[in-house]
């Protein structure tokens, strides 16, 4: 289905939990979330009518994320049923990947092709620090599990000046020893904060600036911008999605955990589909594909995002 400004709606992004085992300071409070009742999320049976619903509607690419998707008890039956549904031709997952070592091999069975993994420093302490209770190893042997049983993996680090912008030639070397796109994301100003404001912003053009010896390589259909190390085993990704946003290109709709339909992430609308049947899913489905905007609301080091929730709570 196209939308009014005839872009092709593609793409669904599907979070299945608001709650993470991590607590990375650029996405959540220290203590977390306040548990939302079991009753006010989207039930398992209700995330498969809406994946069928987005299908019928021309979706063929299924985005799982969180939140941190692991750490719901049912993923493994959410990814088996909704990769089945009819006209669903690829279901990918992101996830911190610390989780993943027991879970990697159950996800490819399950029907999962592709994995997503965050990972914003190669450096210990620093990883402490940003995700304040996980461990660099736990990540790196996310990856590692990962690589055993994918054989398309892309991890994502987003830029943060002061914090990571010194690790962007280690994080891109990643490339030389693991099969994996490394991509590096522009930190999008999704709620006022004052340790991740206007100092923390540094433009993905950075990254070309501190590494010129990267060559540019064909596009493979995303957002981001490839480019390749010389004897790279796979790409370095710049996705620069508040400097040079990709709005003319969107493909995608966002689903969140609690049942709200969200056509731009950018935007505070939410169309709430819990609760209702596949024709009023499908239905709501079509009124969120139609009200997207041609283009998200101006964004900047100063200028926040209207999404009105963080991004756990939409999905990452």
């Amino acid at each position: 289905m196209e939308d009014t400004f005839g872009r092709g709606i593609t793409y669904l992004r599907l979070s299945v939990t608001e709650l993470c085992n991590l607590r990375c300071r650029y996405c959540m409070p220290e203590e977390g979330l306040c548990k939302k009742r079991h009753e006010d999320m989207l039930t398992e049976d209700e995330m498969i009518q809406a994946v069928r619903a987005a299908a019928s509607l021309g979706v063929y690419k299924l985005r799982i994320t969180g939140g941190e998707p692991l750490v719901k008890k049912n993923l493994l039956s959410i990814c088996q049923r909704a990769g089945e549904v009819e006209g669903i031709q690829e279901l990918c997952l992101t996830t911190n990947g610390t989780l993943l070592p027991p879970l990697a091999r159950p996800l490819r069975r399950a029907g999962v092709s592709r994995l997503n993994i965050s990972l914003d420093t190669l450096n210990e302490e620093k990883y402490r620090y940003i995700t304040r209770i996980g461990t660099l190893s736990q990540a790196m042997a996310g990856i590692e599990a990962a690589l055993e049983e994918f054989d398309k993996v892309k991890v994502n680090a987003v830029l943060i000046g002061g914090f990571n912008d010194d690790e962007i030639e280690d994080l891109a070397g990643l490339t030389l020893r693991y099969p994996v796109d490394m991509r590096f994301i522009e930190l999008m100003p999704m709620y006022d904060n004052e340790e991740f404001g206007p100092k923390a912003y540094v433009p993905g053009s950075r990254v070309l600036e501190r590494m010129p010896q990267l060559e540019p390589v064909g596009a493979d259909g995303g957002v981001a911008a490839l480019y390749r190390l010389s004897g790279g085993l796979g790409n370095v990704g710049l996705i620069s999605a508040v400097s040079n946003h990709f709005c003319a290109a969107c493909n995608r709709i966002r689903l969140t955990a609690d049942g709200k339909l969200k056509p731009c992430l950018h935007s505070a609308q939410e169309i709430p589909i819990k609760g209702l049947d596949y024709q009023e899913m499908r239905a709501a489905m079509e009124r969120a594909i139609l009200s997207k905007p041609q283009a998200h609301v101006p964004l900047s080091a100063e200028e926040i995002s209207e999404a009105g929730r963080s991004m756990n709570q939409i999905g990452g």
